[in-house]
Order: structure tokens, then C-alpha cells, then sequence
């Protein structure tokens, strides 16, 4: 289990502050990141949480998946690593792209 979690469905108001006070009810949250647009700088539903311990991370996963917040069930479970090829980039997205350089 990793001590980071993922946190979607997440209220656009919501910020670091209330996630930090939710998620310190199960036991010492190392980090919170609301990911916001680059652009606006609005969030964008989904934050990610470094709780730390594993036994704290599996309590907070236990305690706040599905809690109402700002009229929204929260989904909160292990975060999964970043996957390469998804969009944007060098070297990913298109297949059809040529990927070596030209010279």
C-alpha cells in the first residue's frame, strides 16, 4: 500500500485547508495537492493526498471514501503511478507521429 491517495469528485471550491482537516482525522497527512488548471487556475475535481504511514493511508481510505463533502461523495483510494503516452508531449499520444528525429 502507498501513502499517497488519490481524491476525486472533490467539490471545484474546495482547497487544500478542508482537505487537510478531513483527512488529518486519520492519523498525519504529510502533503495535500488540489490539481488545478493551468490556465484558470481552477480545480479541477481531483486532489492527491501523501498521508504518512501505509496504516494511515489504508484508515484514511477506510474513513473518507464516500463522505459527503460540499454535496459530493468523495472517491479516495491509492494513487497510481503516471502512465507515459497519454496525450500531450514528446513521445506520446499519436501513434502516427514520427518519432525519431529527423536530421
Amino acid at each position: 500500500m502507498g501513502r499517497k491517495l488519490y481524491v476525486g469528485n472533490l467539490p471545484y471550491q474546495t482547497d487544500e485547508t478542508a482537505l487537510q482537516t478531513l483527512f488529518a482525522q486519520a492519523g498525519n497527512v504529510e502533503s495535500v495537492s488540489v490539481v488545478r488548471d493551468m490556465a484558470t487556475g481552477r480545480a479541477r475535481g481531483f486532489a492527491f493526498v501523501e498521508m504518512g504511514s501505509d496504516e494511515e493511508a489504508e484508515a484514511a481510505i477506510n474513513q473518507v471514501n464516500g463522505v459527503e463533502l460540499g454535496g459530493r461523495a468523495l472517491t479516495v483510494n491509492e494513487a497510481r503511478p503516471k502512465t507515459s503516452g497519454g496525450g500531450g508531449g514528446f513521445g506520446g499520444g499519436d501513434s502516427r507521429r514520427r518519432t525519431e528525429p529527423r536530421w
